[in-house]
């Protein structure tokens, strides 16, 4: 199962009143465009489950821009939300309409209600600004999009995740891991950290997440500005 993914329209402005927070908390793959302009961009590359534009955050009534998501995602779900005193406007054909100030608790209501079931069951673990989907092994840096993990990768991955701030020996991974009691040569386990290093990582050389402890292991910490 994978988690499903939510492309919010807001604008950049929104600042505190960004529907986005309570989105990811709820454990929602969010995609987050600018404009409707930027998000039909992202779509011609990429897949939504469902579409929430804020017209509330922005300058436009959002009207045109959810006809234009229509005729382009046919059947996919569009939330449209608007400012108080704004009249409603059916023909941008959206399947929900809001009207703001509204609770995130009544947002995701109405997006779990628009959503098949099996897209709310995917495990997700959250660490600073890394979602790692465990079902699909892939892991998302930042809400820049996700890559795709090997089995070793993932695995490797969510030793580490479900381990924060804990030294874990080289022995302990590669039995774990590997399946093996061959300490030999751990030339593969060193490969394999550097490749997730390049992945979660800004810079892999100078390592924030994903530290080495010397003659040990390694130790996974959430840097303090992103916890």
């Amino acid at each position: 199962m994978r988690a499903a993914t939510i492309l919010l329209i807001e604008s950049k402005s929104a600042g505190s009143e960004s529907l986005a927070p309570a989105l990811l908390k709820a454990n929602f793959n969010v995609k987050v465009a600018g404009t409707g302009s930027e998000a039909m961009a992202w779509l011609s590359t990429n897949r939504s489950d469902l579409v929430v534009v804020d017209s509330s955050s922005m300058r436009s009534s959002g009207v045109r821009t959810c006809r234009r998501l229509r005729k382009k995602l046919g059947d996919t779900p569009i939330i449209h939300c608007r400012k108080e005193g704004q009249l409603e406007d059916r023909s941008a054909e959206a399947d929900i309409y809001l009207v703001q100030p509204f609770t995130s608790r009544k947002l995701l209501n109405r997006i779990r209600a628009l959503l098949p079931a099996d897209d709310l069951k995917e495990e997700i673990v959250r660490a600073g600004n890394l979602t790692f989907f465990v079902s699909k092994r892939s892991v998302d840096v930042a809400g820049h999009g996700e890559s795709r993990l090997t089995p070793k990768l993932a695995a490797l991955l969510s030793e580490f995740l479900y381990h924060p701030n804990e030294v874990i020996g080289r022995h302990h991974l590669m039995e774990t891991v590997w399946e093996t009691d061959y300490f030999g040569d751990t030339r593969t386990l060193d490969v394999h950290i550097r490749w997730i290093r390049e992945i979660i990582e800004d810079n892999p050389a100078r390592p924030k997440f994903l530290k080495t402890v010397r003659g040990v292991g390694y130790i996974f910490r959430i840097p303090s500005d992103l916890k």
